[in-house]
């Protein structure tokens, strides 16, 4: 069995390496057996918010590492000046994406992400939870409007789709970027699966100037937030491409504390 994987050339440039799983020393039976992460891969670490501060940050997912208060009221500061834009190019403060409502909010690496892709589906697949509960399914990624409608139309995600052009948000999120977050053994084994499972990444998005003058590199994260603009209530930061949180962690946070 071979696979066809992103590497990155030595003068800085991505390319597709086919590859058997058994140069990889990774038996096919066992390529078949990847679990989900254990609970205690994302943590929570509750009551951050400080007597007198108006944000409210309840639960950050331990990936990464959690934040203290006053670095979470630092970023909700940033989110409130970031714009964004629709899939008919009209912009939006990110904090309005939130404001009179709850969200579920993932920040795809870019719009080509074989990973991001897998990453639409593990959220869409809990859409009729969060419609119960009210809570929005949004999606960001940093690119161009026209990336985010390919996207869109490729993948049917079935929540709302905005670009970052300037990658603004995910300056304010404070992301992790670089090409050892994206080639790391844990991503290679990541992509591996997704493409066992039929997801492929979209060679021609990826390669698009907005994306390839950045190197791609750009890792995102799920964050919920709202209702209120500086209520953000759970933030999970990939600390790799392809670190997905524990869905259960974001339904507790988004369907089961009340809105």
């Amino acid at each position: 069995m071979a696979f066809a994987l992103p590497v990155a050339t030595a003068d800085g440039m991505i390319t597709q390496n086919t590859v058997s799983a058994s140069k990889l020393h990774i038996p096919t039976t066992s390529i078949r057996r990847f679990q989900k992460p254990s609970p205690s891969c994302s943590r929570f670490h509750r009551s951050l918010q400080t007597k007198n501060s108006p944000y409210a940050w309840s639960a950050i997912s331990g990936s990464t590492g959690a934040e203290t208060s006053s670095a979470a009221e630092g970023t909700a500061s940033q989110l409130d000046n970031v714009v964004v834009l629709d899939l008919n190019g009209k912009e939006i403060h990110i904090s309005d994406l939130w404001r009179d409502r709850k969200a579920v909010v993932a920040f795809a690496r870019h719009f080509g992400c074989v990973l991001c892709r897998k990453r639409a589906d593990y959220l869409a697949n809990e859409k009729d939870k969060l419609d119960a509960a009210g809570v929005a399914l949004v999606l960001i990624g940093p690119g161009s409007v026209d990336q985010a409608k390919a996207f869109s139309e490729q993948t049917k995600f079935q929540g709302e789709v905005y670009a970052d052009p300037s990658y603004s948000s995910y300056k304010a999120m404070n992301f992790v970027s670089g090409v050892s977050t994206t080639f790391s053994s844990g991503a290679g084994l990541k992509i591996i699966k997704a493409y066992l499972e039929g997801y492929r990444q979209d060679w021609a998005l990826s390669f698009e100037k907005d994306t390839r003058t950045r190197g791609g590199w750009q890792q995102g994260g799920i964050i919920v937030a709202g209702p209120g603009k500086n209520n953000i209530s759970y933030i999970h930061k990939d600390k790799e491409a392809g670190d997905d949180p524990d869905i259960e962690d974001i339904l507790k946070v988004c369907c089961l504390q009340g809105a």
